[in-house]
């Protein structure tokens, strides 16, 4: 079975998020010192970075606060 075609017009530009620059705004996770999961406030990030790490405990995970550029452990 055949996908149907959507028009150009139509389909929405992907948003891409480079793992090496840095964002400029809000929150994200950093899993070993890669920048990953973007998030609009810290308490979403602490909450994600908390089950990941639930999850995988061998990881290192920090928050990165765009705002003042620091990186900071979960609480």
């Amino acid at each position: 079975m055949k996908k149907p075609i959507m028009p150009a017009d139509e389909i929405e530009p992907r948003i891409v998020q480079r793992a090496d620059v840095a964002p400029t705004d809000g929150f994200s996770l950093v899993v070993d010192g890669h920048f990953k999961t973007h998030y609009d406030n810290e308490n979403a990030a602490q909450e994600a970075g908390a089950e990941l790490l639930d999850r995988f405990p061998m990881l290192q995970v920090l928050i990165y606060d765009a705002a003042t550029r620091t990186r900071s452990p979960l609480h």
